[in-house]
């Protein structure tokens, strides 16, 4: 008989301990406190890298444990990649049309 902490892959049924899920909330918490201490110093042009930084990382973690991709299948990991493929694709086009926007219009 299986215990609550031991995986199946044949089955399909992957169990996490809860130990787990507390330790990731914890660490997202931890990190929402960080977020808000980063937002009250002022590092210049450095608060938008520290804010997404730690936002990278808060969304690391929960697809990876919250949404279990880290027991998921290769394709899931595909899937989940061309996802943020395509969100740093949006991202890059978006800060392209914005950093080009001061030769269009003067005085920006």
């Amino acid at each position: 008989m299986k215990t609550k902490t031991t995986e199946s892959h044949a089955d399909g049924i992957h169990v996490v301990p809860r130990k787990v899920y507390f330790a990731i909330a914890a660490a997202l918490m931890v990190l929402l406190v960080l977020t808000y201490a980063v937002a009250q110093v002022d590092l210049g042009p450095f608060n938008i890298v520290a804010a997404m930084a730690i936002a990278f990382t808060k969304a690391i973690l929960v697809v990876l444990f919250f949404m279990e991709v880290r027991w998921s299948s290769r394709l899931t990991w595909l899937i989940a990649g061309a996802g943020l493929l395509w969100l740093i694709l949006l991202i890059g086009g978006t800060l392209d049309d914005f950093m080009t926007r001061s030769h269009i219009l003067p005085g920006m």
